[in-house]
């Protein structure tokens, strides 16, 4: 394609254009991770009324792309010129243009890792269609790790379609050979399955949700069988550290569950980058 001939011959182009890329689907992801949670609670709730057999009066469309973006605080609706990824934010200073509420910080930082995940992806691969999956990957786990934290909740909606995402990218084996990725999506949620339910049958607690084998599953669909243990040692290394520094910092009760996806999802995305090393790592 005379495009990615033109970002092949000048790669410092292509960081350029997938770091501004980034920085506009980041800003998309601010709305997938506020609004899938409120839909599937939209969905849950219809379902609910119709098993219990009750007419719920109509509502407006909810969705992704409906209604437009409005201040969670007065309803102030969000021009463009509001919306523009960081500098508006900047420009604003980090306050609603009509009430003057704070707005979080979490956005435009949403939207620099969006950003930095993509310029780095374009750097390490170059102008290739593998890079296309890539970023599909790294988006959807930077969505997943915020909604995660926000609602510890891995939404069906979007593990599912990564892990079948990740067997369609792997049938040309982009990334590894097709038979690892389908061990590794049977394994990666098999591994999990089992330690939750022996930790229940030893506690009787629950100790992660069913997402979190999704999520492992779709990584393994992604990445093959022989990432899935350096992803959980990753993971439960960084959870643990992180989890001891905030009980320690009372920012976090000791009773109070805490998710594990966002730690898969930063395993997985380290494993994306540096796979080959950490293999090597990992196998002496």
């Amino acid at each position: 394609m005379p495009v990615f001939a033109l970002f092949t011959q000048n790669p410092l182009l292509f960081v350029g254009v997938a770091s501004l890329f980034g920085l506009l689907l980041g800003s998309f992801l601010n709305v997938v991770i506020h609004r899938v949670p409120r839909m599937l609670e939209r969905e849950w709730q219809e379902q609910c009324a119709w098993v219990e057999g009750k007419t719920r009066a109509a509502s407006p469309p909810y969705n992704l792309f409906f209604p437009a973006s409005t201040c969670p605080h007065c309803g102030h609706l969000i021009r463009w010129y509001e919306n523009i990824p960081i500098l508006s934010w900047l420009f604003l200073r980090g306050r609603c243009a009509q009430c003057r509420e704070r707005i979080a910080w979490r956005y435009p930082l949403v939207e620099i890792v969006c950003s930095v995940l993509f310029a780095s992806a374009a750097w390490q691969w170059g102008a290739r269609v593998e890079v296309l999956w890539v970023w599909g990957l790294l988006a959807t786990l930077l969505a997943l790790t915020f909604i995660d934290f926000d609602t510890q909740l891995l939404p069906d909606n979007m593990t599912l379609p990564l892990a079948w995402a990740g067997l369609l990218a792997n049938l040309s084996g982009s990334f590894v050979p097709l038979d690892e990725a389908v061990v590794g999506a049977v394994a990666g949620y098999l591994s999990l399955w089992s330690v939750y339910h022996v930790f229940r049958l030893l506690t009787g607690k629950e100790g992660m949700g069913f997402g979190d084998f999704k999520l492992l599953a779709a990584l393994g669909a992604w990445l093959g069988w022989k990432m899935l243990l350096p992803i959980i040692l990753m993971a439960s290394l960084s959870g643990a550290v992180i989890g001891i520094a905030l009980i320690a910092l009372h920012r976090h009760q000791s009773s109070q569950p805490m998710p594990f996806g966002p730690w898969l999802a930063l395993a997985g995305g380290a494993a994306v980058f540096w796979g080959d090393t950490l293999l090597s790592v990992w196998l002496g």
